[in-house]
């Protein structure tokens, strides 16, 4: 399973033969723009976490040219379908699909969801990824919540995305409070730096999360790694 992080939000998973590509904001994110384009992204699914334009992003404009499979809660998909796309698998909180390339699992976040324009984006999400023996843990837009340690009791987590930006999601404490329910082992941050209001403290985050004993990484706009 091989992971690259675009900035933001907006991560890539290939795993198999497929792609699956998280929250797609791509145009208009300085992060993403510096080192790749809507119209270079080729994935198979586009899996979203809510509606909001720096999560919702290049989706419309991406799957309607590879026609990739766009995974998201009911409203979102209906949203996509109305928009001219049809290939959407509709999900909702706690539901799970077993798919060709892995299991996803929809999971609750605490945050707000709409589109661009206003319409209703429905309850936000995160999501939890089984694949290639792998879990993967993708919390979305969130503060800590208690059942974070549902989630890390009933899932062997192998990595954990956590925002850490502050203002608009948990800052670098409350990522660190997060892992420290859901006991993943390793941590990627996400959703920082792309403006300013969300500017963190990277190294002072890691410090935290050695006072709990949790690995952490670092990734680039445009880096990988294998999982």
């Amino acid at each position: 399973m091989r992971l690259t992080y675009f900035g933001h939000s907006a991560v890539q998973i290939e795993t198999g033969d497929k792609t699956l590509l998280f929250d797609p904001f791509i145009t208009g994110n300085p992060l993403a723009e510096s080192v790749t384009s809507a119209d270079s992204l080729s994935p198979d699914v586009i899996i979203l976490t809510h509606a909001h334009g720096d999560h919702w992003g290049d989706t419309l404009e991406i799957a309607k040219r590879c026609d990739a499979l766009v995974v998201a809660n009911f409203e979102i998909t209906e949203y996509t379908r109305r928009n001219g796309h049809e290939n959407v698998q509709p999900m909702n909180t706690g539901g799970g699909i077993q798919f060709e390339w892995g299991t996803l699992i929809q999971t609750y976040a605490r945050h707000s969801s709409s589109f661009p324009d206003g319409t209703y984006g429905g309850n936000p999400n995160g999501y939890v990824l089984y694949a290639e023996d792998r879990c993967v843990y993708n919390s979305g837009d969130t503060c800590a919540f208690m059942e974070m340690i549902w989630i890390g009791n009933h899932h062997p987590i192998d990595l954990a995305l956590l925002p850490i930006g502050d203002v608009y999601t948990m800052g670098i404490h409350g990522a660190r409070h997060a892992a420290h329910l859901i006991e993943p082992k390793l941590t990627i941050p996400v959703h920082y730096d792309t403006f300013p209001a969300i500017r963190a403290d990277t190294e002072e985050w890691q410090e935290l999360m050695k006072e709990i004993e949790r690995e952490t990484r670092i990734l680039r706009p445009g880096e990988s790694f294998d999982l």
